[in-house]
């Protein structure tokens, strides 16, 4: 039974592993695009290797999308079936795409508008200036109130107020050591800062919050006087600042905001539109098919093919549909060889008298033979020697024909009991390979797609019968000239797994009329062939639950298909998994 698979045959990438490369794509979005961002927000270009990610993928997908359109179009072109329905159906995903993308670039772009023009108006330079004059001015103001207070006060307790510490320190020993300490311990120093009298930097975290002062009291003693100026004016000169480079990545910003664009939209949203094309091709293609299969599977039943199957493994509509096909074509199968059965009833009178036929012919010759020899013993006894070799002779020549004629007749029409053992296929698939190899040097075989370890139901015997019939006919075919590839696979209907065996011959082809009668009994196109060998191969088939046909080419070949019951092993169970 010939069988049509459905599947995405003309996608270069199936739906699943067009999935994975989308989540792929997203997941490298997350990875880089924080860097992307920050580098472009700040001013520079992005490295190499984010130019790399971004680019590299976009360009695959571009090149996934320029040959499975290209395909499609050539099916649209050259009116392959199922092209015009394919492109309508691509065009209804474009069209559903064009009204959901135009919105959203619409509302991208006027946002994208806004934005900059409300950057425009931001005068970043005056709030820069604005911001560090603020903090100079606070920080004059603390410092002169500091300087009015050391130039009033001797440090005595209780301490001014706004000074948040006083810490005196001796020259001992080649360091400086804490002599006296009073305020704030948080403000305590393990050194002075400085060893001469005056302000020293400020530098942080040491000097958080406060202005020191040091004061040399003497050559051995320094006096450091700490000013609060309280957290809140580091915290907010520290978040001026931040604010002000904000504004300068404003103003790199303006200058960088096209070049971000064009990373944005071909970075982010071209992929993605890509992804959406080439998704839509591979879902139109995963939906037409089993449509096209259907057509074709229906054309061939029109023709007169009811051995025809479509192999799915949807379990939608399309799957629905599809059985219900099959079971159809499994119904009329059994009608048709219902009427065959009776066709063959009919053949059968037929055979008998052109067996009836067959049988009287020799037996004309053998009278003959056997009155010309009694009517020499009768009348010349002692010259029955001229004639009675070439008269034995015919008649042992015309009853081995009978005899051969009688046993393929037999074989043809007695019952047949199928083989319950198990033969494995390749060794007498070999033996006859090698017994005809060495007889017909000018014919090639072709054994390379023989596997091995399968094991089917049937008699050793009946195997040799059937190959050593297909062998013969296909090497009379190319009169003893040309190629042959015998190969076996395992196909699986109906939950029964068998064994498909073909042999292919590259002859001359049979003709239409020829086929209509390939297994009708006593039907031959050689000169000295019987007509029986095709049946009683067809008959042994059938009787071990098997099938067999043929496709046939004139001027190419003939191709002999086989299916016989294969027993269930660990390797057709892999086959099949």
């Amino acid at each position: 039974m010939k069988t049509v698979k459905t599947g995405p045959d003309y996608s270069i990438i199936k739906v699943r592993t067009l999935i994975l490369i989308y989540s792929l794509l997203c997941f490298l979005t997350l990875i880089f695009s924080r860097n992307f961002f920050i580098e472009t927000l700040g001013g520079n270009v992005p490295d190499t290797l984010n130019l790399i990610v971004f680019f590299t993928i976009p360009a695959v997908l571009l090149i996934i999308l320029g040959i499975s359109a290209f395909q499609l179009l050539t099916d649209f072109l050259f009116r392959r079936p199922g092209g015009k329905f394919n492109v309508r159906l691509l065009a209804y995903f474009a069209i559903i795409v064009i009204f959901s993308v135009t919105p959203i670039t619409v509302m991208t772009s006027s946002a994208l508008y806004e934005i900059v023009r409300f950057w425009h108006n931001i005068d970043a330079y005056t709030a820069n200036r604005a911001a560090n004059s603020f903090i100079a001015d606070n920080y004059s103001h603390h410092l002169e109130h500091f300087e009015s207070i050391i130039k009033q006060s001797n440090f005595s307790n209780p301490l001014p107020k706004d000074i948040a510490s006083v810490q005196v320190f001796r020259y001992t020993d080649g360091n400086w050591v804490e002599y006296n300490f009073t305020g704030d311990e948080e403000f305590n120093l393990s050194s002075p800062p400085i060893n001469e009298t005056g302000f020293p930097i400020r530098e942080m975290p040491r000097d958080f919050g406060t202005i020191r002062y040091v004061q040399r009291m003497s050559q051995n003693t320094l006096r450091v006087i700490n000013y609060n100026l309280g957290t809140d004016f580091d915290k907010g000169k520290a978040a001026l600042e931040n604010q002000i480079e904000h504004f300068d990545q404003i103003n790199l910003l303006r200058k960088n905001l096209r070049p971000l664009l064009i990373y944005y939209y071909a970075v982010f949203f071209l992929p993605t539109l890509l992804m959406t094309a080439i998704i839509a091709i591979s879902f139109t293609r995963r939906i037409t098919h089993p449509i096209i299969a259907l057509t074709e599977a229906t054309q061939k039943v029109a023709e007169g093919n009811f051995s025809i199957q479509i192999l799915t493994r949807r379990n939608d509509e399309l799957g629905t549909l599809i059985k219900s096909f099959n079971s159809m074509v499994q119904d009329l199968e059994k009608s048709r060889e219902a009427i065959v059965r009776n066709e063959k009833i009919s053949i059968w009178q037929n055979m008998a008298q052109q067996l009836a036929h067959e049988i009287k012919n020799p037996l004309t010759p053998i009278k003959l033979s056997a009155e010309r020899v009694l009517r020499r013993w009768r009348n010349e006894p002692e010259k029955i020697g001229e004639i009675i070799e070439s008269s034995m002779m015919a008649i042992i020549q015309e009853t081995e024909g009978l005899s051969a004629l009688l046993n393929e007749f037999r074989t043809l029409s007695k019952p047949m009991e199928p083989s319950k053992s198990n033969t494995e296929l390749s060794e007498p698939l070999n033996e006859a390979i090698i017994s005809y190899s060495s007889s017909y040097p000018n014919v090639t075989f072709d054994i390379s797609h023989i596997k091995k370890d399968i094991l089917i139901k049937i008699d050793k015997h009946r195997l040799a019968q059937i190959i050593t019939n297909l062998i013969i006919n296909a090497i009379d075919a190319m009169n003893g000239t040309g190629s042959i590839e015998i190969r076996t696979d395992l196909v699986k209907k109906r939950e029964v797994c068998y064994c498909r065996i073909s042999v292919k011959d590259s002859g001359n082809g049979i003709g239409k009329e020829e086929s209509r009668l390939i297994f009708t009994p006593y039907f031959t196109t050689k000169e000295s062939g019987t007509g029986l060998g095709l049946p009683i191969v067809e008959r042994i088939v059938n009787d071990h639950g098997g099938a067999i046909w043929f496709d046939s080419a004139e001027g190419i070949g003939t191709t002999f298909y086989i299916d016989l019951p294969a027993e269930k092993t660990e390797d057709t169970q892999t086959e099949f998994s």
